[in-house]
């Protein structure tokens, strides 16, 4: 399974994910572009979804299924662990509530889509207000292999990474993650990812150390988690 990124608006980024003949276009915000792009590489645009429903991840579903015989996959209807077959492959739809009810990870062979659910050095705002249900969501994102590769909603790195280092200040890893930051392709892994993005260290060592500084509750990973998004 192949993957293109797609920068729109401000900081928006969607995606182009494609076997050999056929893709699915996931907050295809950038119309014109993935067009081209499928034309030029005979990809023919079997559906069009989003990993939540915010308006800023669907102002190009309209345009796009106007302009192919794309099928729409409503992500407020997508079951957990709904498979999508494109060609011989296939994808698969996690279903990952906490940035809202209906997010919703895309994940092939080696990476996922996450929306705004996880993004590269933070995490998505808890809109849904439910915390516990945001927590499994990234635990079970984060419990996949480490060099899984991390397609997020938004370019935040920089200042995500600026936050970080005011949440851990004590972390040797920023510089390096940051070497790797290119503008024109925002993508990260999981290991990269559990080496400085802090709301998913809830069971690093130097955090918890952090949280007990702070007489935070750290008994648990769940208060672990609670304890980091209520500081910040």
């Amino acid at each position: 399974m192949f993957i293109k990124q797609f920068k729109y608006s401000t900081d928006n980024l969607g995606y182009l994910a494609y076997s050999r003949k056929e893709g699915i276009a996931i907050d295809a915000g950038s119309v014109d572009d993935i067009l081209s792009f499928a034309e030029k590489n005979n990809i023919h645009i079997k559906y069009v979804t989003n990993t939540h429903s915010h308006y800023d991840h669907t102002p190009g579903n309209q345009a796009l299924l106007e302009k192919t015989n794309a099928q729409f996959i409503d992500c407020r209807q997508i079951k957990s662990d709904q498979v999508i077959a494109l060609d011989m492959e296939k994808i698969e739809a996690y279903y990952t509530p906490g940035h809202t009810d209906d997010s919703i990870t895309f994940a092939a062979d080696d990476f996922l889509v996450t929306g705004d659910t996880l993004f590269n050095g933070t995490i998505g705002n808890c809109f849904s207000g439910d915390l516990e249900a945001f927590f499994q969501s990234l635990k079970r994102l984060i419990a996949l292999p480490g060099n899984t590769k991390i397609y997020a909603g938004h370019d935040y790195v920089i200042e995500a990474i600026k936050m970080a280092k005011i949440i851990e200040k004590d972390n040797p890893h920023f510089e390096a993650y940051i070497q790797k930051y290119n503008s024109g392709l925002i993508v990260s892994t999981l290991d990269d990812e559990l080496s400085v993005n802090p709301y998913i260290r809830f069971n690093a060592q130097r955090m918890i150390h952090n949280l007990n500084k702070r007489n935070m509750p750290a008994n648990t990973e769940f208060d672990r988690f609670k304890s980091i998004m209520e500081i910040y």
